[in-house]
C-alpha cells in the first residue's frame, strides 16, 4: 500500500549551515523527508541594504552548502519570487506539513514571517543570538538598554546545547524544479572563503591550542596592524557557523588558559558575542533604531549635508591617514577591524557633523559582515545616539588613535601606499612633515595625498559646543 510521506520544508535565511542548526535538526526531527530551501527574495536582493560583496560570500555560501547537503543524498532547492509566493506554490506541488525557519529580528523580516504565519503553516525556531532577545530582561520585564547590566544578566544565563551530530543521509523529495545558485557578482575573496568549514577553521585557529591568539586578544584585539582579531563576523552574518559553538569554544579555550592575562583574552572575546546579541536585543525591541535614533535627545541637533566631506570619507582622501587606510581596506577588501570602525565613524559623525545613517547606509553597501543590527549599534554608539551609546564629550582624535593603535604606521603604509616613504615621527600626521623634507621622502602634501579636510582642533570645539547644547 502506499504510505504518504510526510514532508516538511527548512527554509534556510541567515543559517547556512548544518551542524548545530536547531531549525535543520527540528525539521528533520519532524519529518520523513526535508527540502532545503533557499528563495531569493527581490525585495531583499534589489534593496539598497544589499552590497556586491556580501551577496557573493552568500551566493559562495549556498554553493558550499548545496554541495554539503549533495554529499548527504540531497540538495539545496532555489525558488525566486517572494517568500509567500513561493512558499504557497509548494504547499500546493508537495503538500508538505511544516515550514521550519530560524525567528528574524529585522522590522522587514517580522513582517513577512507574520504574513506567512497567517497563510502557511510556518514554525520558527532558534535565533540568530545565542541568547534570544526576549529572553534577558529587566526584573520588570522591559528590555536593557544599558550594556553593562545587560551583559550580567546575559552570562549567568545558561549557554544554549549544542545540538548533536548531523546525519549520515538526508532524504529529500526528487523531481522538485530550482533555479541556478547564481554566480558570485565579485570572484571569491581570498580573506574570506565562505562556507561552514572555512568559519569552523577559522574558529579552531582563533581558540585552539597553547598560543591560540583568543588568550592574547585582551591585548591585541585593538591593533589595527596585528591580526588580532577572530574575523568571525562574516561566518556569524549568515549563520554559516553557530554562536553558540564559538562560545562554546571560547569557554574551552577559558578552562585551558595558563594564567588570569589568558583567561581575560577569552573572558573579553565572550563580551563581543554578548555586544552582538545586545544590537539584536534593541533591535528587536525598538525596531526604528535601524534608521533613526534610539535618543529622542537630539532630535533638532543641525546635522550637516556635506556631500563633498562626505565623498571623501568614502574614498579614503580625508587627509588623516589612519581613517583613510580604513575605508580604502574597507572598499578593497568589504571588511575592517571594529577599532577602525569606531575611528572612521567618529570622524563622520563628529569631526564632519554627517548624520550617522549616512556611513551606516555606506558600511551596509561595503561590509560583508553588514548586519543591521550591529551596524546600527555600532554607528550610534559612536555617534552618541544610540542605547549605551559614547558619551557625546568623548570625540576620537584621529592623530592619537593612530599613534596608539598602529604605532609604526604598517597598517597604514599598506592601504595609503602613498605614504609607504614617510619616517614613522610623521605617518600619523604627515602635515607635521617640511615641505622641503617632503620630497626626500617621494611625497607632496596636496599633490599626492590630501591636506586635511578640517582642523581636528576645531571640529572638536565644534562638536563639544554643539552636543552639549543640543543634548539638554
Amino acid at each position: 500500500s502506499y504510505i504518504a510521506m510526510n514532508i516538511s520544508i527548512w527554509w534556510i535565511r541567515r543559517d547556512l549551515r548544518l551542524q548545530d542548526n536547531p531549525v535543520f535538526s527540528a525539521a528533520h526531527r519532524a519529518s520523513d523527508q526535508v527540502l532545503p530551501l533557499f528563495i531569493l527574495d527581490p525585495e531583499i536582493l534589489g534593496s539598497r541594504f544589499v552590497g556586491r560583496r556580501r551577496s557573493s560570500f552568500l551566493f559562495e555560501g549556498l554553493i558550499n552548502l548545496d554541495q554539503e547537503l549533495r554529499n548527504l543524498g540531497s540538495a539545496l532547492t532555489l525558488r525566486e519570487g517572494t517568500p509567500l509566493q513561493v512558499l504557497s506554490t509548494l504547499k500546493e506541488e508537495l503538500d508538505y506539513t511544516e515550514i521550519f525557519a530560524q525567528a528574524e529580528f529585522t522590522p522587514l523580516a517580522r513582517r513577512r514571517d507574520g504574513v506567512i504565519k497567517d497563510a502557511l503553516p510556518l514554525r520558527l525556531v532558534g535565533s540568530p543570538a545565542i541568547q534570544p532577545p526576549d529572553s534577558v530582561l529587566k526584573k520588570d520585564g522591559n528590555p536593557y538598554t544599558v550594556f553593562t547590566p545587560y551583559s550580567r544578566q546575559w552570562l549567568i544565563r545558561d549557554a544554549p546545547e549544542i545540538r548533536g551530530t548531523v546525519p549520515e543521509r538526508i532524504s529529500s523529495p526528487s523531481g522538485v524544479s530550482s533555479v541556478p545558485i547564481p554566480k558570485p557578482v565579485l570572484a571569491t575573496s581570498e580573506i574570506f572563503p565562505a562556507g561552514s568549514a572555512a568559519g569552523l577553521r577559522r574558529l579552531a585557529n582563533f581558540t585552539e591550542g597553547l598560543q591560540a591568539p583568543i588568550f592574547a586578544y585582551g591585548q591585541r584585539r585593538d591593533r589595527l596592524d596585528l591580526a588580532g582579531t577572530s574575523s568571525l563576523s562574516p561566518y556569524l552574518r549568515f549563520g554559516m557557523i553557530s554562536p553558540n559553538v564559538c562560545l562554546a569554544a571560547a569557554v574551552e579555550a577559558q578552562a585551558r588558559a595558563k594564567n588570569t592575562r589568558s583567561r581575560e583574552g577569552g573572558h573579553s572575546w565572550i563580551n563581543e558575542l554578548a555586544w552582538r546579541d545586545f544590537y539584536i536585543s534593541i533591535l528587536f525591541h525598538f525596531p526604528h533604531v535601524i534608521h533613526s535614533d534610539f535618543r529622542e535627545s537630539l532630535a533638532a541637533f543641525p546635522w550637516r549635508s556635506d556631500e563633498d566631506g562626505f565623498s571623501r570619507w568614502k574614498q579614503g582622501l580625508t587627509g588623516f591617514p589612519v581613517v583613510d587606510a580604513a575605508m580604502r581596506q574597507l572598499n578593497q577588501t568589504g571588511w575592517i577591524h571594529n577599532r577602525a570602525r569606531m575611528i572612521t565613524a567618529s570622524f563622520l559623525t563628529k569631526d564632519l557633523l554627517i548624520h550617522w545613517t549616512w556611513g551606516a547606509q555606506w558600511f551596509m553597501e561595503q561590509l560583508i559582515d553588514g548586519d543591521p543590527a550591529s551596524n546600527s549599534g555600532g554607528w550610534q554608539w559612536a555617534a552618541g545616539t544610540g542605547a549605551d551609546s559614547a558619551p557625546y564629550f568623548r570625540i576620537f582624535n584621529p592623530v592619537t588613535q593612530s599613534q596608539k593603535f598602529d604605532p609604526a604606521g604598517s597598517f597604514i603604509r599598506t592601504w595609503v601606499p602613498e605614504l609607504g616613504g614617510v619616517p614613522d615621527k610623521f605617518i600619523h600626521e604627515p602635515w607635521k612633515l617640511p615641505s622641503e623634507s617632503q620630497s626626500k621622502y617621494g611625497f607632496q602634501l596636496g599633490k599626492d595625498y590630501p591636506n586635511p579636510i578640517i582642523d581636528h582642533g576645531f571640529a572638536r570645539e565644534r562638536a563639544l559646543d554643539l552636543y552639549s547644547r543640543f543634548k539638554r
